[in-house]
């Protein structure tokens, strides 16, 4: 197959974006620290996008950058000169969802390509067409399309108008994420990047005129989580995402840590590499669904691309992640004479440990730990500070960026 197919992952800070690339993502999305639509994550100053799209770059990536809140009439005055900076980093596109923003882009920043985002809620050809014409030049399709849906808009739009879609994550319960529960129950406006997420909330109905009986919508003594959502997953279905017309495939998750993100796209590279390859000879490994239930997550669903969700897609009962690793370190170096390597732990890391090492390459290997030196070199038994930098003995040659994470025992 020719067709390129980008992955896309998502980059909340600096380091994330670094793994992202190391790991094998084609291109990366990050928020700056205004008109993105997680205000909460760290983001990148100006100084950050500079060196991550540097970083980027120099292995062939690219970089967009969300600008996709829905803005009311403050959030303009700063738009025009944050615009001009972003059009001086030499970023690959920008990430937006509003009419106005779009001018605003044109008249201050006309060199920058233009991707519409899933905020935009596009869900038919006609409404692809006419964003084309305003010189969009990828539409980040709604979430609530069928890949029939999908085809048949790539069907009736230009050859030269991307498509892109979720791959992965999590699932919001309004449409396209659009949502007000936020603003009513804590004031935040998931609009313009501050959503406190009481879609995951406890609830229970009560009754007009039975005030203070608490009723569980389902029969469940601790209530439910009636809008909460199963993450996404379409790790088993590369094929039709691919064939239905989608260019680029993305994954959510600019609030999640540096491990989700390089496990989910190593995962997500090896299909769509094996899938480019040989369409004709591919097949799903279930072990690649068994590694992204390694990062902690909900249980997983196929949205809207099979068919229209049902309550099965749905988590009643909890609103807690799956969590059966441990996240516990990273390479900084590796030393062949010795055979040590240079930890920046990030759990607690017991001598005796059996660990799981991956890296970029998607193999990886376990590693009994039978040493642990401190930075003075002295042996230790257990690593419990944050981001201690230890030394540990490895088997196998690692390299910088290499991944350290630990089975987690039961509670």
């Amino acid at each position: 197959m020719n067709r390129k197919i980008e992955l896309l992952a998502p980059a909340g800070d600096l380091e994330k974006l670094k793994f992202a690339c190391i790991y094998g993502a084609d291109a990366v999305y990050i928020g700056g620290q205004i008109f993105g639509l997680r205000a909460s994550a760290k983001n990148f100053s100006i100084e950050d996008m500079e060196e991550g799209i540097k970083f980027a770059h120099e292995r062939g990536k690219k970089v967009y950058v969300t600008i996709n809140i829905i803005p009311h009439n403050e959030d303009l005055k700063e738009l025009p000169e944050y615009l001009k900076k972003l059009s001086e980093l030499n970023i690959d596109a920008v990430i937006l969802s509003d009419p106005g923003t779009l001018m605003y882009v044109k008249k201050y920043a006309g060199d920058l390509e233009i991707h519409l985002s899933t905020q935009a809620n596009n869900t038919n050809y006609m409404s692809a067409n006419f964003w084309y014409e305003q010189g969009v030049k990828r539409i980040v399709m709604a979430r609530e399309l069928s890949f029939g849906e999908i085809k048949e808009i790539r069907e009736n739009v230009p050859d030269d108008l991307e498509l892109e879609g979720f791959i992965h994550g999590a699932m919001c319960i309004s449409y396209s994420g659009r949502c007000l529960l936020s603003n009513y129950m804590a004031g935040r406006d998931a609009n313009r990047g501050e959503c406190a997420h009481p879609c995951r909330w406890n609830y229970y109905i009560v009754e007009e005129k039975r005030p203070g009986e608490y009723i569980p919508v389902v029969e469940d003594e601790k209530g439910t989580y009636f809008f909460n959502s199963k993450d996404l997953c379409m790790i088993k279905h590369i094929p039709e995402v691919i064939n239905s017309g989608i260019n680029s495939l993305k994954i959510e998750g600019r609030m999640k840590s540096i491990y989700y993100v390089a496990n989910t796209v190593r995962v997500y590279r090896k299909a769509i590499d094996e899938y480019m390859k040989a369409p004709e000879n591919y097949n799903f490994d279930s072990k690649w669904l068994e590694e992204l239930k390694k990062v902690s997550h909900r249980k997983f669903t196929t949205g809207f691309y099979l068919n229209k969700p049902t309550e099965e897609d749905q988590l009643y009962a909890s609103s807690s992640y799956i969590r059966e690793y441990d996240f516990i370190g990273i390479v900084l170096e590796y030393d062949e004479n010795t055979g040590m390597a240079l930890i920046e732990q990030r759990n607690r890391i017991f001598k005796g440990d059996n660990i799981e090492v991956i890296g970029p390459s998607y193999e990886g290997f376990n590693q009994n730990i039978e040493i642990i030196l401190d930075e003075k070199d002295k042996e230790i038994d257990v690593a419990p500070h944050a981001q201690q930098k230890i030394k540990i003995r490895m088997d196998r040659p690692v390299d910088k960026y290499y991944i350290l994470r630990k089975k987690r025992e039961d509670d």
